[in-house]
């Protein structure tokens, strides 16, 4: 008899209690999350506060936007368009080219050959229904790194002053 009063709680119990378990599981991730969220919130109250200063804002007008003041000179530091360098300032290799393949036409008519074709796929990747192959194409050509341009190097004639009569931006 006191055996299945036993059975019986635990069968009224069980799901109750897994419930329970999975609600404090449930309640343990949002708390979390809401911390997560706290500290989110406290550095955008950080940037926030920035802003309110305003030698931050200057900073930003002048870094951002390129503004300065009266009869001050901006300088704008346009690279040479003859040298081609790489980003870390070496020129770029001559043997470095570009390919001469229309990938365009190439893939525009691949797909119009497959899809307007009364072929069976196995006919139309290369390979035959008796299991051999009849050979597939490879890779046919390849793009060349057409590099950057670093804007650390001047000349004379590279140097543009902006001279402006109120805190204006200088045009890149």
């Amino acid at each position: 008899m006191i055996m299945a009063l036993v059975v019986l709680g635990v069968i009224v119990l069980a799901p109750s209690l897994k419930l329970l378990i999975e609600q404090r599981e449930q309640i343990a991730g949002l708390e979390k999350s809401v911390e997560a969220q706290k500290g989110q919130v406290a550095g955008l109250k950080t940037q926030v506060a920035r802003w309110n200063d305003p030698a931050y804002i200057e900073a930003q007008a002048r870094n951002r936007l390129l503004f300065v003041f009266p009869g001050e000179y901006a300088y704008l530091v346009i690279p040479d368009p003859t040298k081609t360098q790489t980003q870390n300032g070496e020129p770029i290799s001559k043997h470095i080219q570009t390919t001469k393949v229309d990938w365009v036409g190439a893939l525009t008519s691949s797909i119009l050959g497959a899809g307007l074709s009364n072929q069976t796929a196995g006919k139309l990747d290369g390979s035959t229904t008796d299991g051999v192959s009849t050979g597939s194409t490879g890779n046919t050509g390849s793009t060349g790194n057409t590099g950057s341009t670093d804007n650390t190097g001047s000349t004379d004639k590279g140097l543009a002053p902006a001279k402006s009569p109120g805190m204006t931006g200088v045009g890149r």
